[in-house]
């Protein structure tokens, strides 16, 4: 008789959990699955997937604007956000019934209840205990919002998905990727749109120049942004809120999104008696193999804050079934992760910036072009293109490619494969560009912008 009930109990049904599960259980692991919530976790249900339905919505108004300019006589109709909403969720619970038709033909048994440690083999769920000889924490996380006066006037991304109707009026409170989204989308939308962030510049640790070119293009399509500051209260004055900033003064606004950030979700889990170790933004730790201070607890996604992406939690989720269940040790590669945000315009980067290469490297080169692109030369639209290379001298690899600019995150999906391989600069000079695109000019920049000593 086996001395567990499983080989693999995961508690959270997020991508990266899901990932592990279904794997595992294809080398021939019993493992269950425990979700509290809804099965597909944050990405699925209030992140990656509804952002993008939206990001998509949002740029509807701006295509019709386009379509004259291409001999269309477009009329804007309105736009109704109670049907979108209708329609995302509709999408939502087909995705949902394919992550539970994909665990259930994998053989994982699926336990929807909240799920708690009792010990390093022992997890409860709703009202019975089941062992396993290894548990997986994927948990994920959950925003935040500060503690101020009014705070919970505002609302957070997972409630943005729900609104019954646009408000005329938004502030967005960050300078992340989940705000420059949101103040895009609102503002797609139709809504007047106010970002509100604490620093000089957004994305604190991307290319300045990549992000200044962000800044800048969003701007032009309408989107306020209020630097430097940040808001010290909320009050409600009859149908709207008023935004108390640092300096003072206020702002009046129907709805403020806060997008500051996500705490792990791993409090309350039973982890702490059972040994596991925190770091001090209160994430579990692990080791390059996700494993905790306690041997047969494990921990993928958001819920460890290494790299919160969904791919990075499905590609931990993966090394963990392979490492358990496949006799293959894995830990994931974070060099090199491509990332977009899909803001508008849409902008996306993979590898180093210049300001980070700088210190890493003795000498690089950097290659930057801007431009017009093909699409908006039919129209008044001043939108620009950005693209940018960054070389270290001594190898000719390139360790860096940053763009501003429609269908960004396609194109650089495509370029993060050439700098996984060690691609040069001189074997991106030699390939030839697909004419007429705006990816091409990624293999045409043959002259370095400026030279770094």
């Amino acid at each position: 008789m086996p001395r567990y009930d499983f080989d693999l109990f995961t508690i959270g049904a997020g991508s990266g959990g899901v990932r592990a599960s279904r794997f595992a259980a294809g080398f021939g692991a019993r493992v269950a699955i425990a979700e509290e919530r809804y099965l597909g976790g944050t990405c699925v249900n209030v992140g990656c997937i509804p952002k993008k339905l939206y990001s998509y919505a949002s740029h509807v108004r701006e295509e019709i604007h386009l379509a004259a300019g291409f001999g269309w006589s477009a009329a804007h109709t309105g736009f109704d956000l109670a049907e979108l909403v209708a329609n995302k969720n509709r999408e939502i619970l087909r995705l949902n019934g394919i992550y539970r038709r994909l665990l259930e033909a994998s053989g994982v048994k699926i336990i929807e209840e909240r799920a708690t440690l009792v010990d390093a083999h022992t997890v409860e769920a709703g009202d019975k205990r089941y062992t396993a000889a290894h548990i997986l924490v994927a948990t994920g996380g959950w925003p935040v919002k500060p503690a101020i006066p009014g705070a919970d006037l505002a609302i957070t991304s997972n409630e943005a998905f729900f609104l019954d109707a646009l408000p005329a009026r938004v502030l967005v409170v960050g300078g992340g990727y989940i705000a420059l989204e949101f103040a895009s989308i609102f503002n797609g939308m139709g809504a007047d749109s106010n970002l509100i962030y604490r620093g000089p510049n957004i994305l604190r640790s991307f290319d300045r120049e990549f992000t200044g070119m962000l800044a800048d293009e969003m701007q032009k399509k309408g989107v306020t942004f209020t630097l430097n500051t940040d808001i010290t209260a909320i009050a409600r004055h009859g149908n709207c809120l008023s935004a108390t900033l640092a300096d003072g003064k206020s702002l009046e606004a129907d709805c403020i999104l806060y997008a500051t950030g996500r705490a792990p979700n791993a409090r309350n889990l039973g982890l702490e008696a059972a040994g596991v170790k925190f770091n001090a933004k209160g994430a579990i730790e692990v080791d390059a193999y996700s494993q905790t201070a306690v041997p047969s607890i494990y921990a993928i996604g958001d819920v460890t804050d290494r790299v919160n992406l969904t791919p990075v939690a499905t590609a931990e989720g993966m090394a963990i079934a392979n490492t358990l269940f496949n006799q293959r040790p894995t830990a994931v590669d974070y060099e090199n992760i491509p990332t977009a945000i899909f803001a508008d315009p849409n902008a996306a980067t993979v590898g180093m910036g210049e300001e980070a290469a700088r210190t890493r490297y003795e000498e690089i080169d950097v290659y930057a072009t801007r431009f017009r692109p093909l699409k908006h030369t039919l129209s008044d639209t001043a939108e620009q293109v950005f693209m940018k290379l960054v070389v270290e001298r001594a190898s000719d690899r390139v360790i860096g490619a940053h763009m501003v600019g429609v269908d960004a995150g396609e194109v650089i999906q495509g370029l993060a494969i050439a700098l996984k391989c060690g691609a040069t600069k001189a074997q991106f000079d030699a390939t030839i560009g697909i004419h007429p695109t705006a990816a091409e000019e990624f293999v045409t920049m043959r002259v370095p912008r400026k030279l770094l000593a």
